[in-house]
């Protein structure tokens, strides 16, 4: 029996060649579902990359809308805008269609807005974009507007400063007007000058901002012109003193805009529930010199001051007491006088005014008889303090003094008197205290100070910048009207 051997060749040809066929089928298939899969990946990209831009814009958009809704209108008018304006995404989604300059209408991108309570400046913007291409294809962009508040700094003024040796800040530096800073700074020091003339000291005029502490590896303090402080000299790095640098000239703030905002204040005190209202009528047959109160957690002692001391500040009589007074949380105490107060807040945010806008002497507050205190340092516990003239710490003041509030002088001072006698020379009859802190801000129009060059006064100041103050400023205090993103996320 024999057998075909070319036959038997030729069937294994085939069935290689089969096999060949189906790997390279495979491979081909294979490759072209790969070669879909980057095509379709290549396009949702683009969609998503489109749908992303689209979101965006909408978020800058609404940024270019509430500019020109709100920019320049007082506090009460940007807050009547939330309420009764019908601003675009708080009711209902906002839609608009986007278009390419090339192409034309590519998407549209929804916005919803969460508007601001009457205790914050915060108000949260979602936009949703999406391409008519693939509008089941959604990107999310989430940011946090806020309008700026003069909480925002551990120091704002609009006069030259000075902050001396043992002074330690904990926040933002800013001044209209040049800053002469010898202590530390752990955040940025800000001057809206590029240079001046320091009164302290003659010569010529020093950077906007600028230091007298000699250089490391030097040390003290020199009081003469510095003129590596000084044009042209090239602005120096030093870590030593401004831990997080130095900037000048940058744009100014406005003091003179809060006179407006205190004849608001002032209306919004007269509003049933939201706060309490003192007029300068007299306790009886006795003169009203101003109120003062004693804070007890969520109640407060108010009384009539019908006596003080002008050389101390101190009160030395007062009457028509009323105990138990309810503090207004959220809301606004507003007297038309002269205020002292201490005492210590649970779990209310309350601003406290004294303006005189009936006519005669501005009203100033004095601190100082004893601390003004917070319970919680978790935003429950707030407290803002505007003067029109001066926020004054008196004669008899505690010798370690700490002050938990938001301070603005609108046309004086915050800071202590000179207290030394004339002549005086030996350590009896001199002002020494010891440390006092402030842990909130402070807003001074005109320069500000708790101790002097003499070594009187607080020989220790620690500003601490309390960052709840960011978002929740106090109740109706001032603030700006430009709305800046704060915070971006995307879902």
């Amino acid at each position: 029996m024999t057998f075909d051997i070319r036959h038997n060749e030729k069937g294994s040809a085939l069935a290689y060649g089969l096999i060949i066929m189906a790997a390279v089928s495979i491979i081909l298939v294979s490759l072209l579902q790969y070669i879909t899969s980057q095509i379709k990946f290549s396009y949702a990209t683009g969609e998503r990359e489109e749908a992303f831009q689209i979101a965006e814009s909408g978020i800058y958009w609404y940024r270019w809308y509430l500019a020109h809704e709100v920019s320049g209108k007082t506090v009460q008018q940007i807050e009547d805008f939330w309420k009764n304006g019908n601003p675009y995404g708080v009711s209902a989604p906002y839609e608009a269609e986007f278009s390419d300059p090339e192409s034309g209408p590519i998407g549209k991108y929804s916005i919803q807005v969460e508007p601001p309570d009457p205790n914050s400046t915060i108000v949260m913007v979602k936009s949703t974009g999406w391409t008519y291409a693939d509008p089941g294809l959604k990107r999310v962009i989430q940011v946090r507007f806020r309008r700026p508040s003069w909480s925002e700094y551990a120091v704002a003024a609009n006069d030259v400063m000075r902050f001396g040796p043992n002074t330690e800040v904990f926040g933002k530096i800013f001044s209209n007007n040049g800053i002469r800073f010898d202590g530390l700074a752990h955040n940025v020091v800000s001057s809206a000058v590029a240079n001046y003339d320091d009164p302290d000291h003659s010569g010529p005029n020093e950077f906007g901002v600028h230091t007298h502490v000699n250089p490391p590896p030097g040390s003290g303090v020199s009081n003469s012109f510095v003129s590596a402080e000084a044009p042209p000299s090239p602005v120096q790095n030093r870590p030593d003193v401004f831990m997080a640098g130095r900037q000048f000239p940058v744009p100014t703030l406005d003091f003179n805009g809060i006179i407006a905002d205190l004849n608001y204040m002032k209306t919004e005190s007269q509003v049933p529930g939201q706060g309490i209202y003192y007029d300068n009528s007299n306790c009886g047959n006795k003169t009203n010199l101003g109120r003062h109160m004693v804070l007890n957690g969520s109640t407060m002692t108010v009384s009539v001051v019908t006596g003080y001391n002008n050389a101390n500040n101190s009160i030395t009589k007062e009457d028509c007491f009323q105990y138990g007074v309810p503090i207004p949380n959220n809301g606004i105490v507003f007297v038309e006088n002269n205020l002292w107060i201490q005492g210590t807040i649970n779990g209310v945010r309350t601003t406290f005014v004294a303006a005189n806008l009936v006519g005669g002497a501005k009203a100033n507050i004095y601190l100082g008889a004893d601390n003004l205190l917070y319970t919680n340092f978790d935003g429950r516990d707030i407290i803002g303090l505007v003067a029109q003239n001066d926020i004054e710490v008196i004669k008899n003041s505690l010798n370690d003094l700490t002050i938990d509030a938001a301070l603005m002088a609108q046309s004086g001072r915050i800071g202590r008197n000179y207290y030394t006698p004339f002549g005086c020379s030996s350590q009896s009859c001199q002002d020494h205290k010891g440390t006092i802190t402030v842990n909130g801000s402070l807003a001074t129009n005109l320069r500000y100070g708790f101790a002097y060059t003499d070594g009187t006064g607080y020989s220790y100041r620690v500003l601490n910048f309390d960052n709840n103050l960011l978002y929740y400023p106090p109740p109706f205090f001032p603030t700006g009207t430009e709305y800046a993103i704060d915070l971006w996320d995307e879902e």
